[in-house]
């Protein structure tokens, strides 16, 4: 696996979503260990000590997923694969890239922010500052149903911690207005009442954010595609049957390759080399 020589976010937009997640999130964890956690367990007994491990559990896939996205690199490499012969079927798929002045494989496209074509490219993404392409797609993936499921976790938690636990301190509609509007937060209450409104009002974002991607991104990995296929007929094109289609971006051991990143998993295609489906090819005649 080819690891990138640059892995850190180039654009200004780049790296300040990646500072959300890479710099916010462990500082809202520590909080929610220390402050939140010991309000509804005693520090050392089962539910304390499982809640905490399961905490470790998202936070590590969350951020595991995400530096794998960004240490991958799943750009064209032009010195290891050759373009088809000429008058082979497989070369009318291969098409000129005006920006790196050579042919590209199909289902890849050019990326003016990473600078290369990008294998089997979705799209670039602005939390981890590089493309989600071929050899990455999956730790995308895990990345954003795991930011989603720590989400909701720690919304449970904070939602009795504040609206039940201390309904007296945030049982207000000062407390809704800085929810509905962050910048009162400079202004009015108390420095610690604030950071947890703080803390709360990034957990409910990073829960949309999940939710909006997720519904986003799951049917178009289940129909065997990427968000750069803007036709219908593209979309469909490479649709192969649910499984394969999960199994061409989470690998052979799809079954556990979603519990961590660490988990080995060879994807069954080159990233060069794409058949169409047979109900494409179909239409097409």
């Amino acid at each position: 696996m080819k690891i990138r020589s640059n892995p850190l976010p180039r654009r200004l937009a780049d790296v300040l979503c990646f500072l959300l997640i890479g710099v916010f999130l462990p500082i809202v964890f520590m909080f929610e260990i220390i402050v939140v956690l010991p309000a509804f367990h005693e520090p050392g007994g089962f539910f304390h000590t499982f809640t905490f491990l399961m905490a470790m559990f998202l936070v590590f896939n969350i951020k595991g997923n995400m530096i794998a996205c960004m240490m991958i690199d799943t750009s064209v490499n032009v010195k290891q694969v050759e373009p088809p012969p000429e008058q082979s079927v497989e070369r009318l798929e291969w098409r000129e890239c005006t920006e790196c002045n050579r042919l590209a494989p199909p289902r890849s496209w050019h990326c003016k922010i990473c600078g290369a074509c990008i294998l089997k490219r979705d799209h670039h993404c602005l939390y981890t500052g590089c493309c989600i392409g071929h050899r990455n797609h999956r730790f995308f993936m895990g990345f954003i149903f795991y930011l989603f499921v720590g989400s909701v976790y720690a919304l449970v938690y904070n939602s009795i911690y504040m609206w039940i636990i201390h309904s007296s301190i945030y049982c207000n509609w000062l407390t809704v207005l800085k929810l509905t509007c962050p910048m009162l937060l400079l202004v009015t209450g108390g420095f610690w009442t604030n950071i947890y409104l703080l803390f709360y009002s990034l957990n409910v974002l990073a829960l949309a954010y999940g939710i909006l991607l997720l519904g986003y991104h799951v049917p178009i990995v289940l129909r065997g595609g990427v968000s750069a296929d803007r036709t219908k007929q593209r979309k469909l094109k490479y649709k192969r049957g649910v499984r394969q289609n999960l199994r061409s971006v989470f690998g052979v051991r799809m079954h556990i390759a979603w519990l961590s990143p660490l988990i080995r998993s060879d994807l069954p295609d080159d990233g060069y080399h794409w058949r169409a489906s047979t109900s494409t090819k179909k239409s097409e005649d």
